[in-house]
């Protein structure tokens, strides 16, 4: 038994995870629960080492000082700021008024306005929320479909998780280790496709159900003209000038996405004094709000790292990825199988949880198989959209019940009573734009240049192509690195002594050689007669010597 348990613990682990999640722990807790429990029990069975958990303190700061991960704070906190200071509800009224001649005229409103929410916000809860209490009335009164209506606040709201900035994309590009710019220019294609697809649902439910999505009636459209070109620019200019503070210095390379959600947390603060909603207490709730959702992320990441530090000692890594490569159809095979398993976690796991969990087993077949991965991240960016519409546990679902009426009540324009939206209606309007986020993954499964265009300004060098020619001295013969040149371009001096010629004759046609120089000092030696002239290089002379005797090596001297 304990042989099985030895040779099965990665996988009893990942089983044990997900049964304490099911029972409703706080995910956070749950992964460091599992994690240290299995961490003692590798440790009592000699398949971890004692030190195991010192790792844990190196791994908390290590995490603390990432600063990718501040840009999640202040996104969060420039979303807050504009979703209280009155702009979504400025979007929905005049781009209303603008599509209001058209069928289908307030849900292409409401999707673009998403569309601007997202860039601007990238907080799903913020834009459901506000869309819901602004738009939905606005539908109702006017005879819209109820599933349709709720379909799209829903579908649209739930665009802040692949619109940049996400907040989904900065922990993907954490988790899998490459740069949250690369992953919001691979995003940003797939984004406004899955934007499109919406508007063209919307189209031909216009033209096949015309009366399930109606035209404003006259009487609803207030603005012509030069009011309503000077309403669209005084309410479109400043989002857009938003989104390129943040989105565009990014992608020029002028910011790094830090930067940039500062600069878009300072961005909103200035719109919304000047559009007079900026007060004291809406940035304490706003600096409340996103310190509560940036501790929800941090206590999760913190988690994982427990649990993954666990999992990892008992090679749970290689489990996983002998596992997923043993799958038939190779990379196919491997992308199919990887998201469908993330499709049916979303039905139980939130977003976070799914990139803290899932991602860092799925990243390392991925690379391993040669799997670009950002454009397996994106793909899994869109395919975790689908975890905020599945019917019935989507979170955008939730969010969208919390402000639907639940009750019969009296319009306040037309007088008319409204009745009540169902939570099936809420679930059938969701299921349309479920299955467009899954065609969506689809297409950027089989046309990966939708999300590999990002490489197109970058120079692909191949490290095995590099070459280095280092030249050995003496190649050849010669000094490879060159003669040494005289120092300041000219010869060296003389001061006046010749050049000796080392027993070489002298050319012909030479000047005559210089006096001779003085003879070197003696110390203390007597000189001689007549001081010798230096051979250089020529043998010298030397008088004949006596034969030494041979050694005796300690045998005494023979007499002569």
């Amino acid at each position: 038994m304990l042989a099985f348990i030895a040779e099965n613990l990665a996988p009893i682990m990942f089983l044990s995870l997900i049964v304490v999640l099911l029972l409703g722990y706080p995910v956070a807790f749950a992964l460091a629960f599992v994690g240290f429990a299995f961490g003692f029990v590798g440790i009592e069975m000699g398949l971890l080492p004692i030190n195991l958990f010192g790792a844990i303190p190196d791994r908390i700061f290590g995490q603390m000082s990432n600063e990718t991960l501040l840009a999640i704070p202040f996104f969060t906190f420039m979303g807050l700021i504009l979703e209280r200071s009155g702009m979504a509800e400025d979007l929905l009224d005049t781009i209303g008024q603008l599509f209001g001649t058209m069928r289908g005229g307030l849900a292409f409103a409401v999707i673009v306005v998403g569309a601007l929410l997202a860039a601007t916000t990238g907080v799903v809860a913020a834009s459901v929320i506000s869309m819901g209490l602004i738009s939905l009335p606005i539908m109702l009164r006017y005879g819209y479909d109820r599933k349709v209506a709720t379909g799209t606040i829903a579908a649209s709201g739930t665009l802040a998780q692949i619109v940049p900035p996400s907040l989904v994309l900065i922990i993907l590009a954490d988790q899998l280790g490459r740069s949250v710019g690369d992953m919001y220019k691979g995003a940003l294609i797939p984004a406004l496709l899955l934007v499109g697809c919406y508007i063209a649902y919307i189209l031909v439910m216009s033209m096949l159900y015309p009366k399930s999505v109606p035209a404003l009636p006259p009487e609803a459209r207030t603005l012509h003209g030069w009011k309503l070109v000077r309403r669209v620019i005084t309410s479109l200019v400043p989002p857009l000038v938003l989104i390129f503070l943040v989105l565009g210095t990014i992608f020029i390379g002028l910011a790094t996405p830090t930067e940039g959600g500062a600069m878009g947390a300072v961005g909103a603060l200035i719109l919304a004094a000047i559009n007079r909603k900026l007060n004291l207490a809406m940035v304490k709730s706003a600096l409340y709000a996103t310190a509560k959702l940036s501790s929800f992320v941090i206590f999760i990441l913190l988690g994982a790292r427990v649990f993954s530090l666990t999992f990892y000692g008992v090679n749970g890594h290689v489990w996983v990825e002998h596992l997923m490569t043993s799958i038939p159809g190779g990379e196919l095979g491997f992308l199919i199988i990887a998201n469908l398993l993330v499709f049916f976690l979303a039905f139980f796991l939130d977003y976070f949880e799914l990139a803290f969990i899932i991602i860092p087993l799925l990243a390392p077949v991925a690379d391993s198989l040669g799997i670009d991965l950002i454009w397996f991240g994106v793909m899994l960016a869109i395919n975790m959209q689908t975890s905020f519409m599945h019917p019935p546990f989507g979170f955008s679902l939730f969010y969208l019940r919390s402000v639907a009426p639940t009750r019969p009540y009296k319009d306040r324009v037309t007088g008319a009573t409204i009745q009540p939206v169902t939570s099936g209606q809420i679930y059938r309007g969701a299921i349309p734009f479920l299955g467009i986020q899954l065609v969506m993954v689809v297409l950027v499964m089989a046309f990966p240049q939708l999300v590999t265009h990002y490489k197109s300004g970058q120079v692909a060098v191949d490290p095995a192509s590099i070459q280095l020619n280092v030249p050995m001295p003496g190649a050849g013969g010669e000094n490879p690195f060159g003669a040494p040149a005289a120092p300041f371009g000219s010869p060296a001096p003389s001061f006046g002594v010749p050049a000796p010629t080392f027993g070489a004759p002298a050319p012909q046609g030479t000047a005559p050689a210089a006096p001779a120089a003085p003879a070197a000092p003696s110390f203390g030696a007597s000189p001689s007669a007549t001081p010798a002239a230096p051979t250089f290089g020529a043998p010298a002379a030397t008088p004949p010597a006596a034969t030494p005797a041979p050694p005796s090596f300690g045998a005494p001297p023979t007499a002569p």
